[in-house]
């Protein structure tokens, strides 16, 4: 990837950016700092501009959909997620200067992605919450929410394509692709417990590592970094994002509803085998594998207390909690070769706050 001039585009762009708060300061702040306390606040604080400016760009392409479906679009573009994308953007673009207008757009491209993504997933999930709030196919149906994610896959594209090089369209193109695939992959071996954790991890890689790691190379390479910072970049949102997807599978498991904010048991339900499951089945006498497979292939939510009773047996969530930290140790260290500074603060502090959630899920 080349240095690709996006001064005079920048200024063409009508996204309302608020971008303003960095002439507060002459230069970028580059003394290493202590890791954040792992508050979310604490984290975000220094990127929050930033992050007003892609909520009120997402919010602005809902004019450029067709107003019969206006709705659905404010509905999807509009929520109140925390945009771990967006802030990879943020932070991995501040460990190397300042954020700019073309980091917003393609946080704001990224994050579109990830939204169609989470459309296409509660249709197949039959999910009913997402954020707090019904999802959008528990509003409209199945139907309307198959196609309009297509339409968010495509207008994300179609962002993507409007700056002056092809290789922010084709990044996002690919990892598009991957994503996707990823879905599939797990699709095709759902309630399959022959299924290998290669397997598993492979797929965790496809459908979270993968945005996760476009967000910080993508950051890095807008940001005019050598080919060196931006492989670290990536290898970084790929193992923070592997191990925020394994924590959320853990969440689907031993989480509370009420605090995580959507449907739990629904890998459960539809088959899929996340890693505690894993981990048990690998662990358990051949009479209880049998038990848990049937559990699984026959799936009634009165069984729940029959599978948890078996995670517990073999002691899965621990060694699941250390496999989230080995990620986050590998996460750590692929931001060795980036100088110190706020934005490389603000990263690190990201894998404290996942280390914190995790700790507190564990009871």
């Amino acid at each position: 990837m080349t240095d690709i001039g996006l001064t005079r585009w920048e200024a063409k762009r009508k996204l309302p950016l608020m971008l303003a708060a960095q002439s507060k300061a002459s230069a970028p702040d580059t003394a290493e700092k202590p890791t954040p306390n792992g508050s979310w606040k604490t984290i975000v604080e220094p990127v929050e501009p930033f992050l007003e400016a892609v909520h009120q760009g997402l919010a602005a392409q809902v004019t450029a959909f067709d107003p019969a479906i206006a709705p659905y679009a404010e509905y999807a573009l509009t929520g109140n997620g925390k945009h771990l994308r967006p802030t990879l953007v943020a932070l991995a673009a501040k460990s190397l200067g300042n954020v700019t207008e073309s980091h917003a757009t393609v946080a704001i491209i990224i994050e579109m992605v990830h939204l169609a993504t989470l459309v296409h997933d509660d249709v197949m999930d039959e999910a009913e919450i997402r954020r707090g709030r019904l999802t959008l196919a528990a509003n409209w149906g199945n139907e309307v929410a198959v196609l309009f994610g297509d339409c968010l896959f495509a207008h994300a594209l179609k962002l993507a394509a409007s700056f002056p090089t092809p290789d922010v369209c084709r990044a996002v193109a690919s990892a598009t692709n991957t994503v996707c695939a990823g879905e599939i992959l797990q699709t095709q071996h759902r309630r399959d417990f022959e299924r290998s954790r290669k397997d598993y991890f492979r797929v965790l890689g496809m459908k979270t590592g993968e945005l996760f790691g476009l967000s910080c190379e993508l950051a890095a390479f807008l940001s005019g970094a050598s080919e060196t910072e931006r492989n670290a970049f990536r290898r970084f949102g790929m193992a923070f994002g592997t191990a925020y997807q394994i924590y959320d599978d853990c969440v689907d498991l031993f989480g509370v509803e009420s605090e995580a904010g959507k449907s739990l048991g629904t890998d459960l339900a539809k088959g899929k085998l996340t890693l505690p499951l894993l981990m048990a089945w690998e662990r358990a006498t051949p009479t209880e594998r049998m038990e848990l497979e049937s559990l699984v292939k026959n799936w009634k939510p009165e069984y729940f207390e029959r599978v948890a009773a078996l995670l517990a047996r073999y002691q899965t969530f621990k060694p699941a909690l250390e496999i989230i930290q080995r990620y986050l140790a590998e996460a750590r260290e692929a931001l060795a070769v980036v100088p110190a500074s706020e934005g490389k603060t603000g990263l690190l502090g990201l894998t404290e706050f996942l280390h914190l959630q995790t700790e507190a899920l564990a009871g």
